[in-house]
C-alpha cells in the first residue's frame, strides 16, 4: 500500500481526525477498494452521496471513517476528478488477490506500517510509536506532549484539547480495544487489534510489547527497511543497525522489535532478498548493504509474505 511521504513524520500537516473515533475495522479497506470502477477510479461523490449509506452499509459517520482509513492506509489516493486505489493494494484486496478479506497478519501489519512509519493523515501513530518512551502511560499523560509534538509540527494551527483526546482514544483502542463497551461496535475487533503491539495493563494504563513479533512475516519486515532507507537515506549503500534499530520511523521503532529479534531478521533477509539486502557483522560494525532494487523486487517481498 502506497502513499506520498517526505521525511520521516516531517513536513507534513499535523492530522488529527476524519476516523470519527472509530478504529478501523477488517473489512472496511475492502469495503471502499470494492468501490473502485475499471482504471482504479473511485469518484468522489461515493463517500458524500445519499446512496452511500446502503452502499457500505454502515451510517454516515462510518462511512466518512472508511473514507478516511483507505487514505490512511494507502489504499487509495486523491487526485483531482475523486480517488486513485493503489497498485500493491489491488494486488492484496482484489477478488482471488493475495488477501482480499484482510485476514492475514501481514495486511495489518501493512496497515500499521503506513499510519505509524509512513504518517500520512496519521500524525497520534506516528508519535506514539516513535517518541512514547515511557514503560506504562494513560491516555491523560501522553494528551499534553502529543499536544506540544501537534504545534511544533504546525505552529499557526490550534487544535482544541478534545480533538487531541480523542484522536489518541481511537488510536489507543485501535490497537487495544476496550473490554467493554456501550454498543456491538466497540465489541468489534479492529485490524490492528491482532498485532499484539498495545495492551491495556490496568483499566486506562497501557503498555508496548516489545520483542519478537511472530506474526511479522520477514517479507513485510523487509518492505518496511526498505521504503525507511528509501526515504531516510536514499543513495546509501548500507544502513547501520543502530539505524534500523532506533531511528524515528525505523521498523525497530515501529514494529517494537528487540535488539536480537532485529539481528535474527536481518541475517534472514539476507537469504529472503537473494542478497540483495546483505547483513555483514565484522569488527563490531553492525550494517545492511544494499544492491540494486527493482520495483518488481519490492513487490515481491510483499507477495512472499502471503505465501
Amino acid at each position: 500500500m502506497k502513499t506520498s511521504a517526505s521525511k520521516v513524520g516531517r513536513g507534513k500537516a499535523a492530522h488529527f481526525s476524519g476516523h470519527e473515533t472509530f478504529p478501523l475495522r477488517q473489512m472496511w479497506l475492502k469495503k471502499a477498494f470494492d468501490q473502485a470502477e475499471e482504471g482504479g477510479l473511485i469518484s468522489k461523490s461515493t463517500f458524500a452521496d445519499e446512496n452511500a449509506i446502503a452502499e457500505f452499509g454502515v451510517g454516515k459517520n462510518m462511512v466518512a471513517s472508511i473514507r478516511h482509513w483507505a487514505l490512511a492506509c494507502g489504499v487509495m489516493h486523491e487526485v483531482d476528478d475523486g480517488f486513485r486505489i493503489a497498485s500493491l493494494a489491488t494486488e492484496i484486496l482484489q477478488d482471488g488477490g493475495l488477501d482480499p478479506y484482510a485476514e492475514n497478519p501481514s495486511t495489518a501489519w501493512l496497515a500499521h506500517w503506513q499510519l505509524a512509519g509512513r504518517c500520512f493523515r496519521s500524525t497520534t501513530w506516528q508519535w506514539l510509536f516513535n517518541h512514547v518512551t515511557a514503560p506504562n502511560f494513560t491516555r491523560q499523560e501522553l494528551e499534553e506532549p502529543l499536544a506540544r509534538h501537534a504545534r511544533e509540527l504546525d505552529p499557526k494551527h490550534r487544535l482544541s484539547a478534545t480533538t487531541i483526546s480523542r484522536d489518541l482514544e481511537t488510536c489507543l483502542r485501535s490497537y487495544a480495544p476496550r473490554a467493554a463497551g456501550g454498543s456491538p461496535e466497540d465489541f468489534a475487533e479492529p485490524l490492528l487489534g491482532e498485532l499484539g503491539l498495545l495492551q491495556e495493563v490496568h483499566k486506562g494504563q497501557y503498555a508496548f510489547r516489545r520483542g519478537p513479533k511472530a506474526s511479522l512475516h520477514d517479507g513485510v519486515f523487509a518492505y518496511a527497511l526498505v521504503d525507511f532507507w528509501d526515504r531516510t537515506a536514499e543513495g546509501q549503500s548500507s544502513l547501520a543497525f543502530e539505524t534500523i534499530a532506533y531511528a524515528e520511523g525505523s521498523p525497530g521503532r515501529v514494529f517494537k522489535l528487540d535488539e536480537e529479534s532485529i539481528a535474527q531478521r536481518l541475517i534472514a533477509i539476507s537469504d529472503f532478498t537473494g542478497r540483495k539486502l546483505e547483513w555483514t557483522d565484522s569488527a563490531g560494525l553492525r550494517q545492511v548493504h544494499r544492491k540494486q532494487l527493482s520495483g518488481e523486487d519490492i513487490k515481491n517481498m510483499v507477495r512472499r509474505a502471503y505465501d
